[in-house]
């Protein structure tokens, strides 16, 4: 792919000349044989970002998806010339283009969202991760069949391991969060639930009885939330406590419910 690989950073000075193109490519691996749980939640995250910014994009499926990004992240996007991973890079991009979701916010509620994205990102990411590659059933029932689906033997069972390392294992440069540095390596499954638990309380609490994290209008917040929540309701694990976990909270589900019906029932 001949396209300029951008850092966030190189990414806000160059990117916003442009406006946004008509054939923008959103690229994951295939739903059907291949996603997994951490990687659903990062493209339905981004996928809602995108379509609530009202900007157009395809979504390309490839069985190398991992491999062509720029950092090892999925998604990613390719615009015009400008390659970009991730979700934080990604809202980068497209501030640059004078597109803010969160523009009716003042300074303290900016650093509000970043909080509570900062909670999601540490408790429900961390805890997707885990249970995807460090959970051992998980891991050989899901993971491994649906990582390596592509793979022949014996090259699937190395490029498994070298995952799995690298998500459990500091440090890591393609920026994969690693659980070791943040104590959850050897956490027990029933932690992680706790931890998630409280998670979705705080968010709870902080919805309310709004329609959106901040109100009536839509945040980076709220597709950050929306891409988890979705992801462990639609992804089918062998234990079920995740989803009952998000069930507990009827206000989460509505508002997935939500945005799923605004944004994604007609796409």
């Amino acid at each position: 792919m001949p396209n300029v690989l951008l850092t966030e950073s190189i990414a806000v000075e160059l990117g916003g000349s442009d406006p946004w193109p008509d054939n923008v490519q959103l690229f994951q691996p295939f739903d059907s044989e291949q996603i997994l749980l951490p990687d659903v939640a990062a493209v339905r995250s981004v996928q809602a970002f995108l379509r609530m910014c009202a900007l157009p994009f395809s979504v390309d499926q490839r069985a190398n998806a991992e491999q062509m990004s720029p950092s090892g992240a999925i998604p990613f996007i390719k615009c015009g010339a400008f390659v970009i991973a991730d979700m934080d890079p990604i809202v980068a991009f497209v501030n640059t283009k004078g597109i803010h979701l969160s523009h009716h916010l003042d300074s303290s509620q900016r650093a509000d969202m970043r909080a509570y994205m900062s909670l999601v990102i540490n408790v429900l990411h961390s805890a997707e991760l885990y249970i995807t590659w460090t959970h051992e059933y998980t891991y050989n029932t899901i993971t491994y069949p649906r990582y390596s689906f592509a793979t022949p033997f014996p090259l699937d069972r190395i490029l498994c391991w070298k995952k799995r390392r690298a998500v459990q294992a500091a440090p890591n440069p393609s920026g994969i969060r690693k659980l070791d540095s943040i104590s959850w390596s050897d956490k027990k499954l029933v932690d992680v639930y706790d931890e998630v638990d409280s998670c979705c309380q705080a968010l709870a609490e902080r919805l309310g009885t709004q329609l959106y994290f901040f109100g009536d209008k839509k945040t980076e917040l709220d597709a950050l939330v929306y891409g988890h929540v979705s992801a462990i309701l639609i992804t089918p694990l062998p234990d079920t406590r995740l989803k009952d976990i998000i069930n507990s909270y009827p206000t989460l589900i509505e508002h997935f419910r939500r945005i799923d019906n605004d944004y994604f029932k007609n796409y």
